[in-house]
């Protein structure tokens, strides 16, 4: 049976860790109290007790009267001074104790803990209030543009004009913009700047506006005298002046496409606003339909992430009164008195456990979600709300077993025949196959050794109860588990080293390279259509949102940094080999070299060694962009302080392929000063910032405060791995050679040391998120919400 204490570590949410029960400093309290009741302390307490005689008799004296009313103690409740601090409470020892401070010093602990409970709860409950009214009004807003959209529509389709329109319906007065809007704003600023002060108030730039009762529309455009990331943050900051209601709908430009697509709109409107000579008095623009698509969908979003935070706070509300359960029930075991009873009733009535302000909104989040986003069908809106866990099932070990199996035995014959044929002896055979075959072997090892060693990061977070799933925001339905990773990673493998054997098989019997150099091609494509198969086989919410995350990445800038974005760009640091292994291989079939047996064309060709160049920066491009974003979103210098490691490691990278070009003295200083000072770069921030290590005011030697893991030495063993593993650049300048082992088996084998390294890191870096919150990451994420009234003032 599970203790309490490993539950409680697994289930409460990391980043309300503080503001939780603090259950194992209870303990600690307690084990002090059981270690003066045990019998070898029992001489020094009764000479404890001796000396303190005639007070207890005192006190007991006194006390006599309320023992017989109330117990061994009272709680008492002191009323707040406002409603926001809510009550706190403090209690009266009325026994004389075996140990009457340690006693008292629990109950005083115990007593924060519960007014702390109290606080942190009441101040989330308005805050999930405040924007569950919001919400409210948001869903009003936009049932009522649905329903003037499809009764403006209707008038179009029955030949009513626009004005008869704005007749009928006088309930709100509005006018809506978008972030599209000010993107054409911001394109046109030039030219509008031209133009006569008077001329401003008959602009030219298209808007999507719509009118349910006839008012004067007023437009006056501020020009924004800031400059940096202020001007940037404002770049949908315009404010349309209305009698009545006015209303700004704020669809934000949270990826590529939809940029592209208000530029492209902008461009198509304002040749149709050119060819138009004068603008009918009084016309009226349709609602945009796209516009009132993404609102709902960033409301529906919001209703989601409320009823989950929601569902968060009571989690917070059960595992804080099982745990002040339990402590009160050991403190029984312990002293042998019966407080359970008394004090139990006051956190019973206490705030956070008698409020129903969360489960109340709770239901009607899911009344207004199934009316409004699921069609009436109550299962349809709890797959999204409320989603079930998905089961592991053990055929799934039978098949990681079968095809480790495979795997194994596939590789030793593979091996075999490879030594029988010759491929590994000196001479033009061994050339031409480790040109062809050995990048083949290297990139997919790579990937799935990475895919192996993330399901080992999951077995022991899962182990450990540190919530990865929480932390990357995945669905419980579709994340992967270990077993799922194994699974992937064996079979994968298995496949790979099959179809190499075939082709060696198929070289053995006298088969010409011509004849069988494309099946290597054909492989790489089978799995990349299945990384893009459409239908639902082999994972496919997994491999999408492996593809979303990539193109979250390809465009860093342009997209908002989550904790599985930047997680993901750092395992493509540690990928660079791969990737310039996909790279050889994606030119050798493109440019048709296979078939000419051209092996060094795309080795010696000057476009292809300044991709191989790109290659080797991208990764850490993409790292540093994200950096700047989460700066330019939060404004913390430490991103950019982050964001200068990685481009040391870019110097460092450009350095190295420098001196692999020309393999001067000058140049091999250079490559040593650079990766040594990146090298300390990163392992300073791999202990202090990402580990949360190397704190020198810790109660644990060089560590930090809280640690997961009981047997500290592994921590101090894991630095030194991680020292040992950085070094590998030293390769690059030693030229370490193991016998007669080809170079690029090196290469492998010091690209597999990054990846095993970067598995290491994983696990620790999750480790402290769980624990301090290191990335800030949120557990009840803040949805943009479209609609905002705006003031004539604004």
């Amino acid at each position: 049976m599970v203790k309490f204490s490993k539950q409680f570590e697994g289930q409460l949410v990391p980043e309300w860790r503080d503001a939780f029960v603090d259950y194992w400093q209870l303990k600690k309290d307690l084990k002090k109290i059981h270690l003066l009741n045990a019998p070898g302390e029992k001489s020094l307490k009764d000479e404890r007790n001796r000396v303190g005689l005639l007070s207890s008799l005192r006190k007991l004296s006194l006390f006599k009267h309320q023992q017989r009313e109330h117990g061994a103690i009272q709680v008492h409740r002191k009323l707040a001074s406002s409603e926001s601090s809510g009550d706190m409470y403090e209690t009266e020892l009325l026994e004389q104790f075996e140990d009457f401070d340690a006693a008292k010093e629990f109950f005083t602990r115990l007593d924060h803990q519960l007014n702390k409970v109290n606080q942190f709860y009441r101040t989330k409950e308005s805050e999930f209030l405040e924007r569950g009214e919001l919400l409210k009004r948001q869903m009003q807003i936009l049932s009522e543009l649905e329903a003037v959209l499809k009764q403006q529509n209707g008038n179009e389709r029955g030949g009513g004009s626009s004005q008869e329109y704005g007749k009928d319906d006088a309930s709100i007065s509005c006018t809506i913009s978008t972030d599209e809007d000010s993107v054409k704003e911001r394109a046109l600023e030039e030219h509008l700047m031209e133009k006569a002060t008077n001329e401003l108030e008959k602009p030219e730039i298209p808007l999507q506006e719509f009118q349910l009762k006839n008012c004067e529309l007023g437009k006056s455009m501020r020009m924004s005298q800031d400059n940096g990331p202020r001007m940037l943050r404002s770049l949908s900051s315009r404010s349309f002046n209305c009698q009545g209601k006015n209303l700004r709908i704020n669809i934000p430009l949270t990826n590529p496409t939809r940029t592209l697509s208000a530029i492209s709109n902008l461009l198509f409107e304002d040749l149709i606003n050119q060819s138009s000579s004068k603008k009918v008095e009084g016309s009226k623009v349709q609602v945009n339909k796209t516009n009132l698509h993404h609102a709902e969908k960033m409301i529906r979003g919001a209703f989601v992430e409320l009823y989950k935070g929601l569902r968060y706070l009571e989690t917070y509300r059960n595992l804080n009164m099982v745990a002040f359960v339990k402590i009160l029930k050991k403190f029984d075991k312990y002293t042998g008195k019966q407080i359970l009873p008394i004090y139990l009733r006051v956190v019973e009535g206490s705030y956070f456990n008698s409020s129903n302000k969360v489960m109340l909104l709770a239901d009607e989040v899911e009344e207004l979600f199934i009316k409004h986003f699921a069609e009436e069908n109550r299962r349809k809106a709890m797959k999204y709300l409320k989603p079930d866990q998905r089961k592991d099932s053990h055929g799934k070990t039978f098949f990681v077993g079968l095809f480790t199996g495979c795997f194994i035995a596939l590789l030793a014959g593979y091996i075999i025949m490879a030594r029988i044929t010759g491929m590994y002896r000196q001479g033009r055979t061994d050339t031409v196959y480790m040109e062809t075959i050995y990048p083949v072997l290297s990139m997919f090892s790579l990937i799935f050794l990475h895919f192996f060693l993330y399901g080992c990061n999951i077995f022991a977070w899962r182990k450990t109860r540190i919530n990865y799933s929480f932390i990357f925001e995945l669905a419980p339905t579709k994340e992967l588990k270990h077993r799922d990773n194994f699974l992937i990673s064996s079979s994968s493998m298995t496949v790979v080293v099959g179809v190499m054997f075939s082709h060696l098989s198929l070289l053995s019997k006298g088969y010409s390279y011509a004849q069988v150099q494309a099946i290597p091609g054909l492989l790489l494509l089978v799995f990349s259509l299945v990384l893009v198969c459409p239908f639902n086989i082999i994972y496919k919410s997994s491999r999408y949102r492996l593809l979303r995350v990539l193109r979250n990445i390809a465009f860093s800038p342009f997209y908002k940094v989550v904790m599985l974005d930047f997680f993901m760009a750092d395992q493509l640091c540690s990928q660079v080999p791969m990737l310039q292994h996909l790279e050889y291989i994606a030119c050798y079939y493109i440019t048709g070299s296979f078939k000419t047996q051209n092996y060094g064309y795309c080795m010696k060709t000057k476009h292809f060694q300044d991709l191989a160049y790109a290659v080797s920066f991208l990764p850490y491009y993409w790292r540093a962009m994200q950096c700047a974003r989460r700066w330019f979103d939060e404004g913390q210098t430490t991103h950019l302080v982050n964001l200068g490691k990685y481009v040391s490691a870019m110097f460092a990278a450009g350095a190295k392929v420098a001196y692999q070009k020309d393999r001067s003295v000058g140049l091999l200083s250079v490559v040593v000063i650079i990766s040594s000072l990146a090298t300390i770069y990163q392992l300073y921030w791999d202990f202090v910032k990402d580990w949360g290590l190397l704190q020198m005011n810790s109660k644990n030697p060089w560590l930090r405060n809280e640690l997961v893991l009981r047997r500290k030495f592994i921590y101090y063993v894991s630095m030194g791995l991680n020292v040992i593993l950085r070094l590998a650049w030293l390769q690059t300048v030693l030229h370490s050679r193991f016998g007669n082992v080809d170079y690029r088996v090196t290469g492998l084998f010091m690209a597999a040391l990054e990846v095993i390294r970067r598995g290491l890191w994983n696990f620790y870096r999750l480790e402290n998120e769980h624990l301090n919150n290191a990335g800030k990451f949120r557990a009840v994420k803040t949805v943009p919400l479209p609609f905002h009234e705006v003031d004539e003032e604004d």
